[in-house]
């Protein structure tokens, strides 16, 4: 049985829908029977995870690029006329591919700066965006990773900004924390997705050890057996946007089945 989390009617914007952690996020959130306001810029994916979760409750799709500074303003204007207040808001967007050092690429620069803007700019872009909206009791969740931790060889640059992510969620508890607003960030591990996977691909290709090796490795590095699903972690989430959670701001919780403890 579901646990009831007390989000039945609250308006939840939720980044990165369409695929992967986002999308597990959209169905825990729908099976809470929250309002949705599901966000992406892959829009064939988007609208179909939207449809799916219509008969569960109430749900809009809006495709924009969060690194576009006016497609972010038309949206927190599209939401301003359609609702008087966000409850949760859930930076789930980003990207990740490695940014080696060594690379000579003519793009390398460009390529780790882009990734910077789309893990954490665009998240500070949209928070900035709707505040109006975010009324006292609104829980922001950013979404970090256990390589916001630690570290890894040829991924500087995801690296960073996931470190970058839980720097800014520390400074918007602050700066909210007079207005009532929580902002806490969520550090998931290895989790079964294909940006995951292609980044596992990556290690082995680098390291010249198959795939099935390095995952061997890395589930051996865990306190708690298996590679987690999107769906093992969505808790988490609820738990942050619930009242339960009032008393938290300004944390880093790590989901990765032991593999990072802090």
């Amino acid at each position: 049985m579901t646990s009831n989390y007390g989000l039945q009617g609250r308006v939840v914007v939720l980044t990165g829908a369409a695929s992967g952690i986002g999308r597990a996020l959209a169905q825990a959130f729908a099976a809470q029977h929250a309002e949705l306001v599901l966000v992406d810029r892959t829009a064939d994916a988007l609208h179909a995870v939207a449809a799916a979760l219509a008969p569960q409750c109430k749900v809009t799709a809006h495709v924009c690029d969060l690194s576009d500074d006016a497609a972010v303003a038309a949206l927190s204007a599209q939401l301003a006329e359609q609702h008087p207040q966000v409850h949760v808001l859930v930076n789930n967007a980003g990207a990740e591919y490695p940014t080696p050092l060594a690379d000579t690429a003519v793009d390398a620069n460009s390529r780790w700066a882009r990734l910077l803007d789309n893990n954490v700019t665009s998240m500070a872009r949209l928070t900035r965006a709707l505040l109006p909206l975010l009324h006292s009791g609104a829980s922001i969740i950013n979404q970090s990773s256990i390589w916001g931790r630690t570290g890894v060889a040829d991924f500087s640059a995801y690296v960073a900004s996931k470190h970058a992510v839980i720097g800014l969620t520390r400074a918007l508890a602050w700066e909210l924390g007079p207005r009532g607003i929580r902002v806490n960030a969520v550090c998931p591990g290895w989790i079964r997705t294909d940006a995951a996977m292609a980044s596992l691909h990556s290690m082995a290709q680098t390291q010249g050890r198959s795939e099935a090796e390095v995952e061997r490795e890395i589930l051996a590095g865990q306190a708690l057996s298996g590679m987690l699903s999107p769906a093992d972690i969505a808790g988490v989430y609820l738990f942050l946007a619930s009242d339960d959670a009032h008393c938290m701001t300004g944390q880093s919780l790590v989901a990765s089945n032991g593999e990072v403890m802090a």
